[in-house]
């Protein structure tokens, strides 16, 4: 089969032909990929930023947002059958450990990352587990939602986290109105009665979020936390949700916060730097994000199919997955990118 595999950091993905996954365990699924979403860990990976977490042995395949067609299944599997569509979570567990039988199944520790830390399925075919499989109805089709798997899936995890702090009367900054953002504006408007406030540098990802159910945009223009700060009579507001946290924005993320604010970091590149004295005298929390749990994307995908969370998209043939990282690289992608194998 064809694969988009990365032999070497810092250099240019190759299309390779290598060999068809095969079934080697009970509950192995193997997947017809129908759509694999692109997105910046991709460029991240490629640049070696996860070369010291993932310790993935080169040339592998990336992809690691993913949704198609069963075609193989292991003989412990009865969830799905062949023939179904899927949208594949992104770590497939153990179901065994502490964190999977909590819940909390994207802390498992015997979890697998594909397109991170083994093959992903940016290749005509992905071997993963009947525990990562999602059901579909059989009219979605895989390259409209697939970069839900991960973008999707740690927008809404995010805005599920944030839901408690969100009650009506309460202000919700979105830092980053692109891919994963344009996602998280609509969770939040599905989900909260918050007043959602954008802020983007770009117009068009702006006029989007408007569309999408934002209160308020904001061009990040420099002035932007002055406004954000006028614009809550000084307050500041109960929770920002940055889905870019790098090239400044993750200083100014935390400056939006009123007391006892939280800060949500679900992009990454930057480093967050508040001096402790702030923290404790105002007592803002900063939480992390780490895609969802397999009942986020589940949920998710009921919102996706009711309507109320759709993705902006524009996909490229496998043979073109050089051109999506580029035009994704060079900030030319409104929504999120997808190689359709």
């Amino acid at each position: 089969m064809k694969a988009i595999r990365l032999h070497a950091y810092g250099e240019d993905p190759v299309l390779d032909d290598v060999p068809d996954p095969t079934i080697a365990g009970p509950l192995d699924v193997i997947v017809e990929i129908g759509g694999s979403g692109l997105c910046r860990t991709d460029l991240h990976i490629i640049e070696g930023q996860w070369a010291d977490k993932s310790n993935v042995a080169l040339p592998y395949t990336l992809g690691h947002e993913n949704a198609g067609w069963v075609r193989q299944v292991g003989a412990g599997v009865t969830n799905v059958s062949v023939g179904d569509t899927v949208i594949l979570h992104p770590t497939p567990t153990c179901g065994l450990c502490r964190a999977c039988r909590a819940g909390d199944d994207m802390h498992c520790s015997g979890s697998t990352f594909p397109g991170i830390n083994t093959d992903g399925g940016m290749a005509q075919y992905l071997l993963t587990s009947a525990r990562a499989c999602v059901p579909l109805d059989p009219s979605t089709q895989p390259a409209d939602v697939a970069a839900l798997a991960d973008a999707g899936l740690t927008a809404y995890h995010a805005v599920r986290k944030a839901i408690p702090l969100l009650y009506p009367g309460t202000v919700c900054v979105v830092v980053g109105a692109g891919g994963l953002g344009h996602i998280g504006i609509q969770c939040l408007a599905a989900l909260t009665s918050t007043r959602i406030v954008v802020v983007d540098r770009n117009p068009e990802a702006l006029a989007l979020a408007a569309e999408l159910g934002a209160d308020d945009t904001v061009v990040a223009d420099g002035s932007h936390v002055d406004q954000i700060i006028e614009l809550t009579g000084g307050m500041g507001a109960e929770v920002v949700i940055d889905f870019v946290a790098e090239q400044g924005a993750e200083l100014e993320g935390p400056r939006m916060l009123r007391r006892a604010g939280s800060y949500f970091v679900i992009g990454y590149g930057g480093a967050v730097s508040i001096p402790t004295i702030d923290i404790i005298s105002t007592e803002i929390n900063v939480v992390g994000n780490l895609v969802g749990t397999y009942n986020d994307l589940a949920e998710l995908m009921v919102l996706t199919e009711a309507g109320k969370v759709s993705l902006h998209t524009k996909t490229y043939p496998l043979t073109s997955a050089l051109q999506a990282f580029d035009d994704l690289d060079a900030g030319n992608v409104r929504g999120r990118a997808i190689i359709v194998p």
